[in-house]
């Protein structure tokens, strides 16, 4: 026999390295590349460097390919052999420093992948992205009609928020494979992430179905039939925990909403293309598993195509079967029972799930209803300010109670404010009303404010400073208006500077036989670092635009101590100011809402007030007025929703409820969904491929939301600046930060404030540190 010698030449990136070497003298304008470099990946170390700058060492290990090598066929996949690198000798000619030898000790091999279930004439259906709440029923329906089993391969996320469809999967006797939790790319993940979404999946179907799952299928195309080492790593993943994975050859597209030009994806197509790729014969390329959608979007054309299907399919004498029989397996082999001694960590998987989907739940319900309630408030309450607004004008132009004068009386309680008080006192004389005494009621202060005031103003008539022991705002202030002469009984802080006009403003409004008292138009006086132009802000937009609103509908809840007047005969049936809780203002003025009187507000009452500097100083002030509001709430209990008092009862109080009180507590829940949905988005844009539409319309729903809101919250905010004369409008550029920042404290001492009252815990006044910052008085 004669023997035959074969010289084969075999290019690689040794035989490179020597080429560009030998090239390099003859100036060469360029090198060229065939198959770029697929088949010695090591190539790359060497094209398109320079030669003498590459080691011919680093050419000694020989990483594997780009290729996937597949052995059989069929659309289940089972990785035979998975990547090593290769290695070699290599023998450099000291002369010339060309490589004279190589010798391989290692070849590099890719994965190896072998396909089984290969079954002409049957077809199984499958469906990814479920189950939906739309879809996932109606396809279910449709192949209980036909007849027909299918596969589901689910996302763990859509099962957690529809379980009941989990287990109708089950019950209608179909199968369910695993397709991670959040549809993420499992290829581009770290591998902890990746086997938290399968583990967390595979618990959640035990939890729900009492079985186990072996069937496994990667998000997105390319991993579902993969063609390169990086899109094979999902199923060796897979495989290493004891999936099967699942490919597929049968895809028509269905998640396409249009076509690539622009038409829309019809079902008539979607049925045409599965009916063409079924009849393909080759085996290579001939395929048993069909991929269908059941979530991820509309599947309106999928459900419209899925009984054109079956039909053409049957007529061509096609038998549906599973992707168990494809893999010669029975269902309890790819959904295997859960085995007695797991069945207790199944239920309480169960609960688990069932828990944070419940939670999932209420979070999103509670963000929308949220929101909707407090733009229908913003709404409301705006078109009550503005019909107060409009009244107001008409009171002005007509000078209503130009001519009313009666005797006022200016108490002023004071308890260590050596610092502010005399300028309180000096914003007071130069009213320019005429008949009116001041009192200011020392209660008992350990600094020198009785003394300060009495040397200030010695010979002054309008003037008298009183002491008492101390007990308190309210006692100071009930000891102040008993022993006053005046009809209308004026009331403010000592850190409080009222206009020349707040006095006559404030007194000519009496001339309204039933109103009882009248609430003024506090503003931030120290508007100094950004707590405290916080603070303007929302003195405007939210305090005096409420007074103004529920002035329209004579239910304010709270004339300002910083500045608030009372016709005598309404305190005095009354009885004066209580010390049962911490906001006196609040309480008094429930009360004389509930004998029958009016209470008005007056926006030219301008008194300016000094608001705390820091965020710790506003806190402990605010924590006080939330828990004097929680003690004013419960201690006229018997006024909500009592035919009895109108709208005190029926919308003040239930708005104080809701809205000053179970609002802060649920906002921060309401924040967190906010912030989680961004979270949630960007790692979904990190997680998932763009050219996968993928459902985002929860994300997009509360973004909506929330825009809206904002929106609505800035206008009400314009509009609240609008009808303020004067008012600074550039406080408007804060609100945005306000809402982020400055609200979340709010949030924080109302949560304080209810947990306090719950536990029964007595709380004092907190008095805050004065710095006489207060300024704008008398412009």
């Amino acid at each position: 026999m004669t023997a035959f010698f074969h010289s084969v030449w075999f290019l690689d990136a040794v035989t490179a390295y020597n080429e560009i070497k030998i090239a390099e003298p003859y100036n060469v304008a360029g090198l060229a590349l065939w198959r770029l470099g697929s088949e010695d990946p090591s190539l790359w170390k060497v094209f398109g460097a320079k030669a003498e700058t590459t080691s011919p060492s680093s050419l000694d290990a020989i990483k594997y390919g780009y290729d996937v090598t597949f052995e059989g066929t069929g659309e289940i996949l089972q990785v035979v052999s998975e990547p090593q690198d290769g290695a070699r000798d290599l023998r450099v000619d000291p002369a010339d420093g060309l490589i004279a030898s190589e010798t391989y000790k290692q070849i590099p091999s890719s994965y190896v992948i072998r396909r089984t279930g290969d079954r002409p004439g049957q077809i199984a259906l499958t469906f990814d992205d479920g189950p939906d709440p739309v879809w996932t029923p109606q396809i279910l329906d449709i192949l209980k009609r036909e007849g027909v089993k299918a596969t589901f391969f689910i996302v763990g996320e859509n099962g957690e928020e529809n379980p009941e469809l989990v287990k109708r999967i089950v019950a209608d006797g179909h199968e369910i494979g695993n397709h991670s939790f959040t549809h993420a790319n499992l290829a581009e993940v770290p591998n902890r992430i990746a086997l938290l979404e399968l583990n967390t999946t595979q618990r959640l179907i035990e939890s729900l179905t009492g079985r186990s799952t072996r069937l496994f299928r990667a998000p997105y195309f390319g991993d579902a039939e993969p063609r390169t080492p990086d899109e094979m790593e999902p199923t060796a993943r897979a495989q290493d925990l004891g999936y099967i994975s699942v490919g597929l050859h049968l895809d028509p597209d269905d998640w396409k909403l249009v076509n690539d030009d622009g038409t829309p994806h019809t079902a008539e197509e979607i049925t045409n293309q599965v009916i063409a790729a079924a009849a393909i014969k080759t085996p290579e390329e001939r395929g048993s598993i069909v991929l269908l959608h059941d979530a991820g979007g509309d599947r309106s054309a999928t459900v419209a195509a899925l009984p054109a299907i079956i039909e053409g399919l049957r007529a061509k004498g096609y038998q549906f079967t599973t992707v168990a029989d494809l893999a010669g397996l029975s269902q309890d082999q790819v959904m295997p029972p859960i085995q007695q001694d797991q069945s207790v960590y199944a239920k309480a998987d169960s609960y688990v799930f069932y828990s944070i989907a419940v939670s999932a739940w209420l979070m999103k319900w509670i963000f929308l209803i949220g929101i909707i309630l407090g733009i229908g408030r913003m709404i409301f309450i705006g078109l009550l300010a503005f019909a107060q607004f409009l009244r107001s004008r008409r009171r002005e132009h007509g000078h209503f109670g130009a001519d009313y004068e009666r005797f006022v009386s200016i108490i002023v309680p004071a308890y260590n404010e050596e610092k502010v008080v005399c300028q309180t006192v000096e914003s007071l004389l130069s009213s320019r009303y005429s008949v009116y005494e001041i009192i200011v009621v020392d209660d008992g202060s350990t600094d020198d404010t009785f003394k300060v005031v009495s040397e200030a103003f010695p010979n002054e008539p309008r003037l008298r400073v009183l002491t008492k022991e101390n007990g308190g705002k309210a006692s100071a202030l009930d000891h102040g208006w008993r022993q006053a002469k005046g009809e209308i009984i004026i009331a403010l802080d000592a850190d409080t500077l009222f206009t020349p006009t707040t006095v006559a403003e404030l007194a000519h409004r009496f001339a309204d036989e039933k109103l009882g008292a009248v609430a003024g138009n506090a503003k931030v006086g120290n508007r100094l670092n950004l707590v405290t132009k916080w603070q303007a802000l929302e003195y405007v937009t939210s305090q005096n635009f409420d007074r103004r609103a529920f002035a329209s509908l004579n239910c304010i809840t709270v004339v300002p101590g910083s500045v608030g007047a009372w016709r005598r005969t309404a305190l005095e049936e009354a009885g004066g100011f209580s010390s049962d809780t911490l906001a006196e203002d609040q309480d008094l003025t429930i009360q004389v809402r509930k004998l029958g009187c009016r209470i008005g507000y007056e926006e030219n009452a301008i008194a300016y007030t000094e608001a705390p500097a820091t965020l710790r100083e506003l806190a402990k002030q605010r924590f006080r007025w939330s828990y004097g509001t929680l003690q004013c709430m419960w201690k006229h209990k018997n006024a909500l929703f009592n035919p009895r008092y109108g709208t005190l009862g029926f919308i003040a109080m239930p708005n104080v409820w809701i809205f000053q009180i179970l609002f802060p507590l649920i906002s921060p829940l309401m924040d967190l969904m906010f912030v989680w949905s961004l979270i949630s988005a960007l790692m979904n844009h990190f997680e998932h491929q763009q050219e996968y539409a993928h459902s985002s319309s929860n994300l997009n729903n509360i973004l909506f939301y929330y825009a809206l809101f904002l929106a609505v919250d800035w206008l009400g905010a314009l509009a609240a600046f609008l009808m303020e004369k004067k008012e600074q409008k550039k406080l408007l550029w804060w609100l945005a930060i306000q809402r982020f920042c400055y609200r979340q404290v709010m949030y924080w001492v109302m949560v304080k404030s209810v947990y306090m009252a719950v536990k029964g815990v007595v709380v004092g006044w907190g008095k805050l540190e004065r710095k006489a910052t207060v300024q704008g008085a008398a412009s």
